[in-house]
């Protein structure tokens, strides 16, 4: 393991009070590669080297500035979001204008990745930022366990708890990350009890490469709001802003840190927003996860600098920092893909893979049905794979709307008319990773227009710590047009539902899934609904049975969310800095 000497740090905060939301935010500018800095001793520069090339890497490692001490070299290698995708898959890419799949990911080749990386820079620290075990049919089928001897091969150093963490209750939590050899980071989980605990150390230190760096961790403040309830419970939540000074003082100037990090969970516009609020004053980088973007040059805020490494074990981010004197001399961020033809995959992994899967083999295997076009979930407005389970849902039920939420996660599936692809169990626990009941409940069509206005809300607040997170609700029976830019509460220019101007007065039978813990006035956060009835069916029943009696099915994007000021490719909630998503 890398960075000998580490060392552990807690404390026993109490739980806060409730987070107290500001509205100024500065989205700025991306970091720029710092100038040339000669290390000393009339050598050349080191400037903007490509540490992912073995052969550069090597050049660096073996100068006499590093080789004698006169600088430290050190890698941070950062994933996130891997939703349980431990397999190679199909990934999705941006490129002139379309998007093109390539193949990627798959926990084998990540370990070779890992260790190449390693064998360049010793003094190298691998983190993961959370949402690890839910996602896939291995996840689901074992609560989070059949995760955990895989991380520990990869060895990681540290890990955060995601949004998505919580998914199996408190417990599983606990337990789960407790099966990691890796330290865990969270400084706003408490314990709702009397004692309000932490649940995890809220931040961690390692001396590596002959400095101190520190790391303090958050999970996003509204997972209580975001998840089920039930999900949650047992656990608070705080806003960074209640803490994060304190411990940036602690690292700074008890524990005499070089570098502050922050490990965070909470999407990339709360991250922008976090990096130019003064509190986090004395933070160098805050290595984002939860909204799967891919950001590859650092987006820079007042105080710090942002990342955020992508999903599904697709890629890696790569800090490599040079530092002299305590100083950041050098720096260098890339996002590095997980490529199955560059990384031949790993025996060990390939073996510890086989036995977690040897026991749900038959059942992930099964095949349901077949696609004739590609299933996937990237547009931030409409998706084909969530079009197929609304058309499933209407198919089954016949109400006048079907609801399924906005998930990020499930990589896609490839496929056309020409090659159709085979729709597996496990596939169907990508999509959907919970089978839960599904209910039906009377709605007014003024209820559906304020539940619509505040599903916007929730995507696309000016305010950034108001964003819960998640892609625009997904619905079939009903076509919404809105204006993104409009002010809360004023987007929505239209709703038909069945073809017709939706009726304030009306009542609408509206079929969507069960949150556990969710009152029976609540139907997908639609509030005071009426006559909420279980149907007696899961979800992945009415699904399966779906695919079965349509195979192959063909969902396609049809216009029934669009924007007057988006595109129906949107690929991410981001505006006014200088970022696509590719």
């Amino acid at each position: 393991m890398s960075g000998e000497n580490k060392h552990t740090y807690s404390c026993s905060c109490k739980s806060c009070e409730p987070l107290i939301i500001e509205n100024n935010v500065s989205r700025k500018n991306f970091l720029r590669t710092l100038g040339a800095a000669t290390l000393g001793m009339g050598l050349a520069p080191v400037t903007s080297f490509a540490l992912q090339e073995k052969g550069k890497a090597e050049e660096i490692l073996k100068s006499n500035v590093v080789k004698n001490g006169k600088v430290q070299h050190i890698s941070l290698l950062h994933t996130s979001d891997i939703h349980g995708q431990i397999n190679v898959h199909d990934e999705f890419f941006w490129e002139n204008g379309k998007a093109v799949f390539k193949k990627r990911g798959g926990f084998a080749h990540l370990k070779t990745m890992i260790n190449e990386l390693r064998k360049q820079n010793p003094n190298t620290l691998l983190l993961d930022g959370g949402d690890c075990f839910q996602g896939s049919g291995i996840a689901s089928l074992t609560r989070g366990q059949g995760l955990v001897p895989l991380m520990n091969n990869l060895q990681y150093d540290l890990v955060l708890p995601g949004n998505w963490e919580v998914v199996y209750g408190k417990q599983m939590l606990l337990k789960d990350l407790g099966g990691y050899n890796a330290r865990k980071v969270c400084a706003n989980m408490f314990d709702d009890d009397a004692a309000g605990d932490l649940l995890f150390p809220p931040y961690s230190v390692f001396y590596i490469a002959g400095i101190k760096i520190g790391f303090i961790g958050y999970n996003d403040p509204l997972t209580a709001i975001r998840q089920a309830p039930d999900y949650s419970k047992g656990i608070k939540y705080c806003g960074p802003e209640k803490n994060i000074a304190k411990y940036v003082k602690i690292l700074r100037e008890q524990e005499q840190c070089k570098m502050v990090f922050v490990m965070s969970h909470m999407g990339l516009a709360q991250q922008l927003n976090l990096a130019s609020k003064p509190y986090a004053e004395g933070v160098d980088y805050i290595l984002g996860a939860d909204t799967h973007e891919r950001i590859r040059e650092p987006l820079q805020g007042k105080y710090a600098k942002v990342t955020e490494p992508g999903a599904f074990a697709s890629f890696v981010g790569k800090l490599d920092l040079v530092i002299e004197d305590g100083k950041i001399k050098e720096e260098s961020y890339e996002l590095l893909e997980v490529d199955p033809g560059k990384y031949a995959a790993d025996e060990e992994m390939k073996n510890l893979i086989t036995q977690v899967y040897q026991p749900y083999e038959k059942e992930l295997k099964r095949v349901i049905g077949k696609t004739k076009s590609t299933l996937m979930r990237y547009y931030v407005l409409e998706t084909p794979m969530d079009n197929m389970i609304t058309d499933a849902l209407m198919w089954k039920f016949n109400p006048d709307i079907t609801i399924a939420n906005g998930f990020r996660f499930c990589p896609p599936l490839v496929a056309s008319a020409a090659t159709p692809a085979d729709i597996t169990s496990d596939y169907l626990y990508s999509m959907i990773p919970g089978n839960n009941e599904t209910l039906m409940a009377d709605v007014t069509g003024n209820q559906i227009l304020n539940w619509l206005e505040k599903e916007l809300e929730n995507v696309f607040s000016k305010d950034p710590e108001k964003r819960l997170g998640g892609w625009l609700v997904r619905f079939q029976g009903m076509k919404i047009r809105f204006t993104i830019a409009n002010e809360a509460g004023k987007r929505i220019e239209e709703i038909l539902v069945k073809g017709e101007k939706i009726d304030p007065e009306k009542i609408y039978k509206v079929v969507s899934c069960e949150r556990e813990g969710d009152p029976d006035s609540l139907l997908c956060r639609i509030k005071e609904v009426k006559n909420n009835q279980k149907l007696g069916v899961l979800i992945h029943d009415v699904i399966e049975e779906y695919i079965t009696k349509h195979s192959p099915v063909e969902p396609k994007v049809e216009g029934r969310a669009v924007a007057t000021d988006a595109t129906a490719d949107l690929l991410t909630q981001i505006e006014g800095v200088n970022y696509q998503f590719r």
